[in-house]
């Protein structure tokens, strides 16, 4: 068994709608990053290669890489996990948290949850979505972005 965690953050910028976990949900702005700034895909991608001890997102998919510009999150997990298979590793379990103060993300959670359990190829209940606030206090209490972290197990095939 191996265990990795990962974290991410963005920044909002102008925008209507953010991309959370594959999911667009409306918003009064939208994320800023050199993808489509998926905070949640992103941690959890970054947990899958650090359990691997494959580096992070930006070793895979550079911000550097015009190839990734815009890119489809969903696409970097699918990539990421086909590492993980080739490595003879399957997912037990993910662990995830947005952290926000809004948008409201549990209204959201199971389309969440199905959307990566589609992408990743795992049955849904090997995935949990929670959210959280952290009460008014630092960058996602003043409304000034969204991050979420991500702990996930992988098993041997």
């Amino acid at each position: 068994m191996r265990i990795g965690s990962g974290f991410d953050v963005h920044a909002f910028t102008g925008g209507d709608q953010v991309i959370i976990g594959g999911v667009r949900i409306a918003h009064s702005r939208a994320l800023l990053a050199h993808s489509d700034g998926d905070v949640l895909i992103h941690a959890l991608c970054d947990a899958l290669l650090g359990a691997l001890a494959l580096g992070d997102i930006g070793v895979h998919f550079p911000p550097s890489d015009a190839r990734w510009k815009g890119a489809d999150s969903t696409e970097l997990l699918s990539q990421v996990m086909a590492m993980v298979r080739a490595r003879g590793h399957e997912l037990g379990n993910a662990d995830m948290t947005v952290i926000c103060e809004a948008p409201k993300i549990n209204p959201h959670v199971p389309a969440m949850r199905a959307r990566l359990a589609e992408v990743m190829g795992v049955d849904v209940d090997r995935l949990s979505v929670k959210a959280t606030t952290t009460e008014k206090l630092g960058f996602t209490g003043r409304g000034e972005g969204i991050a979420a972290q991500a702990t996930v197990l992988l098993e041997t095939r």
